[in-house]
């Protein structure tokens, strides 16, 4: 049976503003925000979280087209594409 075991990466000492914030800087980058839980001992926890567009929410619900739109990202970056020609006659739109 094999343990997965998370390590610690980082271990910093983070000193609260005369406000009590406390600034996570570069560490944030990327980040939408973080839910906080604390623990009875008065640990506390951040897991961070990155929030997504509503419009973009079906294709995260959607795990046959994620995994469609994950497969074509992955073959364009290898290069496996096929020219299939222009699609301008579907199109309604005018091309300024």
């Amino acid at each position: 049976m094999k343990v997965l075991v998370e390590s610690v990466v980082t271990a910093k000492m983070l000193r609260p503003d005369s406000k009590g914030r406390i600034t996570l800087g570069s560490i944030a980058r990327g980040i939408s925000g973080y839910a906080m839980h604390l623990e009875p001992n008065g640990t506390v926890i951040l897991k961070p979280f990155v929030e997504i567009p509503v419009k973009e929410k079906w294709l995260f619900e959607n795990t046959s087209a994620l995994q469609k739109v994950r497969t074509g990202l992955a073959q364009a970056k290898n290069k496996e594409l096929i020219d299939k020609g222009s699609f301008s006659q579907f199109s309604d739109d005018e091309i300024e």
